[in-house]
């Protein structure tokens, strides 16, 4: 297993660039992983023969999500600016990106998953937004899920706080396939449906499927990081149930 948060592969004779998240089992998205994924998306972005990006993970679960003592209010700031900035980094990117969880992906696992094009689901996968019960919200989740999914099914990922069976995460829209080994998986849609298409087109074509999403994700985005950090983060139950997690105790709410 690497010790660098983020394993940074070249695959199909430089068409495919796979990350893997690589601090199992919890693969936590912590500023240091955040950074390697910023810094690994950054180099890629420009690489005109490649043909498709595999983003996937070391270990029994994909991610447990964001370290919750980055969420704390003297770090978040600049743990959402990473975040968010990761995101939108996948969001946009210039060729598909093809996703393979196992395991949990919670949290900001899911919103760093779910910018994929098609994502990929072994059927011991559990994918959730579990921020609402540590009394804070998801951020990028509540902007993407609305725009890739049915308004009623984001709407209950995000206030529910549950997570979602790899089966009932296809139904919703979520997972484009429930498979035994996701990453095999997605190596085989590359093969299938990417490999012989001409990297200068496929660029084309996902600025084209993609452009209005990114746009009102960016815009969106803007907006409800504001609403985290300026109102959320002001409050006495945001604060008390981050604490509360890390002290491994029952929050005490004073819904304020």
């Amino acid at each position: 297993m690497s010790t660098a948060p983020l394993a940074v592969t070249s695959r199909r004779e430089g068409r495919v660039l796979s990350l893997r998240l690589a601090r199992p089992k919890a693969n936590i998205i912590d500023a240091e992983m955040i950074e390697a994924l910023h810094q690994a998306l950054a180099s890629a972005a420009g690489d005109t023969r490649l043909k498709a990006l595999l983003l996937c993970a070391e270990g029994p679960h994909f991610s447990f999500g964001a370290s919750v003592e980055e969420h704390l209010p003297e770090q978040c700031a600049a743990m959402l600016e990473g975040l968010h900035r990761v995101v939108m980094q996948l969001v946009r990117f210039p060729v598909p990106v093809l996703v393979a969880v196992q395991g949990q992906c919670l949290g900001a696992g899911l919103e760093v998953a779910m910018t994929g094009h098609l994502l990929f689901a072994a059927p011991n996968a559990r994918l959730g937004q579990p921020e609402i019960k540590l009394g804070v919200f998801a951020p990028a989740a509540s902007c993407l899920l609305p725009l890739r999914m049915a308004r009623m099914a984001a709407e209950d990922i995000l206030l529910s706080g549950r997570s979602l069976s790899a089966e009932e995460g296809h139904r919703v829209g979520l997972v484009a396939a429930v498979v035994d080994d996701p990453q095999a998986v997605a190596l085989a849609y590359y093969d299938d449906h990417l490999a012989a298409s001409s990297a200068s087109s496929l660029r084309f074509a996902v600025q084209a499927a993609r452009e209005d999403f990114s746009r009102r994700a960016q815009k969106r985005l803007a907006e409800v990081e504001a609403l985290y950090l300026e109102r959320l983060m002001a409050t006495a139950d945001a604060v008390e149930g981050l604490t509360a997690f890390i002290a491994k105790r029952p929050p005490a709410w004073k819904d304020q």
